[in-house]
């Protein structure tokens, strides 16, 4: 598991850069404000929740951030499909943060799960 955990923090951190250069691009190239917030606020708040995790005072504290850090990879995902078939972003550019999203969501869905399991045992 420590494994993973070190796996989301790595990718959790990449991926916010690409999001932040992502915001960039629709705000200065595209003039789109309110859609670039909103996927700038969720991509960069799953690195920061997995960071909060990792200094969790107990296992259930880590559950609950980790389990924040997946739902704002799921929201982050539903910002990048409506901004893809709203045509703001190019497919190729589109189709690469979606797969990077959902390798996230899958991680953080296997980290929360196996935290789950082991607090019941």
């Amino acid at each position: 598991m420590n494994k993973n955990r070190h796996i989301s923090k790595e990718k959790s951190f990449e991926f916010a850069i690409r999001v932040v250069h992502l915001a960039r691009y629709l705000q200065h190239e595209k003039k789109e404000f309110v859609l670039s917030k909103q996927v700038l606020r969720s991509g960069t708040s799953i690195g920061a929740n997995i960071e909060e995790a990792r200094a969790g005072e107990s296992r259930k504290d880590f559950k609950s951030k980790m389990s924040i850090a997946s739902k704002e990879a799921r929201e982050t995902l539903y910002w990048l499909k409506l901004l893809k078939q709203t045509e703001y972003l190019e497919q190729r550019m589109a189709d690469s943060l979606i797969r990077d999203c959902e390798e996230l969501v899958s991680l953080l869905t296997s980290i929360v799960k196996t935290t789950a399991m082991v607090s019941n045992t």
